[in-house]
């Protein structure tokens, strides 16, 4: 990859450590308001929505972008369903509500992982990031296997009646989830001509979508009793910004596996720093958690250094908003 892609690449594995603080924040939220994941994910990703709203009450670029998005939607030139990334998004932090606080921030990482590996090898191959489709390589197959088995033995010594077998899922689905909203975004992004544009769809689509699970859980639950007085309990929609606008701004530049890969490397080491020095509830960092985290490190450095080999599928992505060059050529490495 050249040398100019550097700071996108450094860029993509900060906002994967960003992530990985996104879900500490939310699981802390959810277990201050006495356990539910769905108040807490409808908080995060709706506190979001609120300040990026505001922001494109003030700002003309991205408002202007918000109207080349729905005339190219009406239009036909951007997929509506292109326009609900936020869905993912929506998907991955209703799971931190839902799973962190059992299963710890490491195990749910390498879970995430797990199916935004997953995830970007399929929807590389189908062509849904702006870059068009590309073919699986040998090396990213095997990546993507050795991803699967760091969840097996991440998981190894924490088997037994009482593990939450059902809960792991959750995150694996949301992996999946995370790999087509980054795909999406990037379309989202290419028609407004704004990083913020594409973010504020996101949060859109995401916070409508939590808001209606999150009204159907309460009318069967009802409504927590409390909300939680520390401060950072909060800041889970201004870090979800942060990281998904550069996702947004970086796709393009980096493709859907390469931009997966750096940020499941931030997610990695960000989790495993998490759970050591600031240890949460009654998760533990196990031997066989930080093995797997390394596994998945490798994995993730088998995949993307698949790049010299990649071949480009002769196609035009179909579901492609406006075409694009692609600036990192498929002879390069490239990521989720």
């Amino acid at each position: 990859m050249p040398a100019a892609a550097a700071p996108w690449l450094l860029l993509a594995v900060f906002s994967g450590t960003l992530i990985s603080l996104q879900a500490r924040i939310t699981g802390e939220l959810a277990a201050g308001l006495g356990g539910d994941g769905f108040a807490a994910a409808v908080i995060s990703f709706g506190s979001g929505f609120a300040v990026l709203a505001l922001g494109l009450l003030v700002l003309r670029k991205p408002r202007r972008g918000a109207g080349l998005v729905l005339s190219d939607v009406r239009g036909g030139r951007l997929k509506w369903w292109q326009v609900l990334g936020g869905f993912g998004g929506a998907a991955f932090v209703l799971t931190q509500g839902l799973t962190v606080g059992a299963l710890g921030v490491a195990l749910f990482t390498v879970a995430i992982v797990a199916g935004q590996v997953t995830g970007g090898l399929l929807f590389d191959r189908m062509g849904l990031g702006p870059a068009g489709p590309q073919r699986p390589t040998r090396r990213r197959v095997v990546g993507a296997v050795l991803v699967l088995a760091a969840v097996g033995l991440s998981m190894a010594d924490k088997l037994g009646g009482g593990f939450p077998y059902a809960m792991l899922s959750l995150p694996l689905v949301a992996g999946v989830c995370v790999s087509w909203q980054q795909a999406v975004n990037g379309h989202v992004k290419n028609a407004a001509g704004s990083a913020y544009t594409g973010t504020f769809f996101n949060f859109l689509a995401g916070t409508g979508a939590l808001s209606a699970v999150f009204l159907v859980h309460a009318v069967a639950t009802g409504l927590p009793s409390r909300l939680p007085a520390e401060p950072y309990l909060y800041l889970g929609g201004l870090v979800g910004i942060t990281f998904i606008t550069i996702a947004v701004a970086t796709v393009q530049k980096l493709g859907v596996l390469v931009l997966g890969l750096c940020t499941i490397t931030g997610q990695l080491v960000g989790s495993l720093a998490l759970d050591l020095l600031l240890p949460h509830g009654d998760t533990r960092v196990t031997a066989a958690t930080v093995a797997g985290v390394v596994l998945a490190l490798a994995a993730v450095s088998v995949a993307a250094l698949s790049g010299t080999r990649t071949s480009r599928v002769v196609a035009t992505a179909p579901n492609a908003a406006r075409p694009t060059a692609d600036p990192c050529p498929a002879s390069s490495s490239r990521a989720n």
